[in-house]
């Protein structure tokens, strides 16, 4: 749906919702009447959630992201992939030494990180 030769005040009420979680909450605590135009509430929220956006994401991060607990592989490797798909220009090697020092201690991560036979 393209909004584009629409009112503001129809622009204004449509905005909402596309928005998620966070920008809900920013939305819902505005106070009443506080945009003059949908161009106001445009440039209100990209100053609020555009600067989320710029923040680089580096190799480095990787290390943070481990395997939790009571989490299997599966939604490990899915939180791991997300977060390599922010990083731009990722060297391989960042990325498997960031996915083994993220495992749980166990047979999986031992079996990984042993040199392979070669016959």
């Amino acid at each position: 749906m393209y909004l584009t030769d629409t009112l503001d005040t129809t622009r204004c009420k449509a905005f909402p919702t596309t928005l998620t979680k966070t920008a809900i909450k920013w939305f819902d605590s505005l106070p009443p009447r506080l945009m003059a135009s949908f161009d106001d509430l445009a440039k209100k929220f990209l100053a609020r959630f555009s600067i989320q956006k710029d923040k680089t994401k580096h190799a480095l991060s990787l290390l943070g992201i481990k395997q939790e607990d009571r989490k299997g592989l599966r939604s490990y490797m899915e939180r791991f992939n997300k977060a390599c798909l922010d990083i731009q220009n990722l060297p391989t090697e960042a990325a498997i030494i960031g996915l083994i020092n993220g495992l749980r201690e166990g047979p999986f991560s031992h079996s990984i990180q042993e040199a392979p036979n070669i016959s």
